[in-house]
């Protein structure tokens, strides 16, 4: 048994996905590999690139992150014209080598590989649907299941697509290849995110993100549409618009934590929406202080904002050990309490006889903002005050993030002043929901935010288990 020091007050990352077709000579591995690279934040499970060369296509993946799976010798061996990459944090499906994506599933002569970002929420249909038909499963994961719907279509893989996608349920952003084709595709709501970038010598890509883009040298064009699926070739792309587009929902979450600082959605930064989350915070929430702290590096930018709109300092009062990341250490008592310190040292020289404004982006379940307070008021500081530059996660989800069930959600089964005195802050907020759209700059109903209202824009696994909860919390 073992124990992630990734610690669970953060939501954990979804997947990342990337395709590229370019022309004859260009080392589409190597831009896969550095587009995974500049992807790798969106997972850290496992990671696998496949290409496609003459009809033949070649997967390599494995458990680990993109620079361990994958090396020099490696890169040289996949060679082709067409390729694929993926990397994983297990939403759905034990982090296992069967679960590492591309998925494969034989299709006629060839194989069909696929990567997926997102969850389906009618997986369990599926697959009784699937195995029903005999087919073999071997992975515990819905993308597999995709996969082999696909395979069992007849024609080309765009076609396949738009016979398959209308019987999915749920979020995907998907890219998949054979032997003859790369196609990409976005499920009606567009709820995780999906771009397309041209690549100035020529060639089309899709990737999770613009900063994997700008890894490669590649032009952002725009995104890819709700319910659009794209065939990329070396010359050019064909658009179907395989399912009509039901309304933008694309997870707000994007906005708070998940998208690289550095990566563009709506013409914006993600650095820049989150320092407006701060400066929001900060006239909603203000409070007498001596510094503004934000927790790296989530925090930093709506820590910024916050100093700037509050006139109150910025300092770096925190640093942070980049080196452990999603580490496993035995489950020794003493081991497990140092477990904040590993990845968090403050500086007391800083923080010494200081009232502090420690931004976060997130609460979830509430214990490592515990020790992140205990371990800034041992370091020597008069007083911490949290302030989240997010509204309250009340409700779990469905749709591709790894977040707790709704029992174990600190905001769910606490008011705001008793999450206060659980943590031991001298006081605590967060930002509205108004004030969320207001930074972000759109209107509400272009996001999920579901996790924050129990509004769910698609069918979640089972309706009754939102009633349930509700009644747990309904007022007596």
């Amino acid at each position: 048994m073992s124990i992630d020091l990734d610690l669970d007050d953060f939501p954990k990352e979804e997947c990342g996905v990337f395709a590229v077709a370019a022309p004859p000579g260009r080392d589409v591995s190597r831009l896969t590999f550095y587009a995974l690279h500049a992807l790798q934040h969106r997972g850290q499970e496992s990671a696998g690139i496949a290409v496609r060369e003459g009809e033949h296509v070649t997967i390599q993946r494995d458990l680990g992150l993109v620079s361990a799976v994958f090396d020099e010798t490696s890169l040289r061996s996949l060679t082709g014209d067409a390729a694929i990459g993926h990397v994983r944090y297990s939403t759905t499906g034990a982090n296992k080598w069967d679960n590492a994506q591309p998925v494969a599933h034989t299709r006629g002569d060839g194989i069909v590989a696929l990567g997926h970002n997102g969850n389906l929420t009618n997986t369990g249909e599926l697959r009784a649907e699937m195995e029903r038909a005999g087919v073999d499963l071997r992975a515990s994961t819905d993308s597999e299941i995709i996969a082999a719907m696909i395979a069992a279509e007849p024609g080309s893989l765009l076609r396949a697509v738009g016979e398959v996608m209308p019987r999915l349920v749920g979020a995907f952003s998907v890219v998949a290849i054979t032997g003859s084709e790369v196609v990409a595709f976005r499920d009606p709501h567009g709820v995780r995110p999906l771009v397309l970038g041209r690549l100035p010598e020529g060639g089309w890509c899709v990737a999770s993100e613009t900063c994997a883009l700008d890894q490669i040298g590649a032009v952002f064009e725009r995104d890819v549409r709700p319910g659009e699926s794209l065939r990329l070739t070396a010359e050019g792309i064909e658009s179907r618009q395989a399912l009509p587009a039901a309304g933008r929902r694309l997870c707000v979450f994007e906005h708070i934590y998940f998208a690289r600082p550095d990566s563009t959605m709506d013409g914006e930064t993600m650095w820049e929406s989150r320092r407006k989350m701060g400066a929001q915070l900060a006239r909603e929430a203000p409070v007498e202080a001596d510094l503004v702290v934000g927790l790296p590096d989530s925090g930093t930018p709506a820590a910024i904002g916050f100093a700037g709109e509050s006139g109150i300092p910025y300092a770096e009062a925190v640093v942070r050990n980049r080196y452990v990341g999603r580490s496993f250490i035995q489950p020794d008592q003493a081991l497990r309490q140092q477990g904040i310190k590993l990845k968090f040292n403050p500086l007391p020289a800083v923080i010494r006889g200081k009232r502090l404004v420690v931004v976060d982006d997130s609460i979830v379940r509430g214990n490592t903002t515990r020790q992140i307070v205990a371990m800034l008021l041992e370091a020597g500081a008069a007083e911490v005050h949290m302030r989240i530059s997010s509204p309250p996660v009340m409700w779990p989800c469905y749709y591709g993030i790894d977040m707790a069930d709704r029992t174990e959600l600190v905001a769910a089964n606490h008011s705001v002043e008793e999450i206060a005195a659980l943590t031991g802050a001298a006081t605590l907020a967060y930002l509205s929901l108004d004030g969320l759209q207001v930074a972000v700059g759109r209107p509400s109903g272009d996001f999920c935010r579901a996790c924050f209202t129990g509004e769910y824009p698609i069918a979640v696994p089972d309706s009754s288990l939102k009633m349930r909860f509700e009644s747990l919390t309904a007022p007596a």
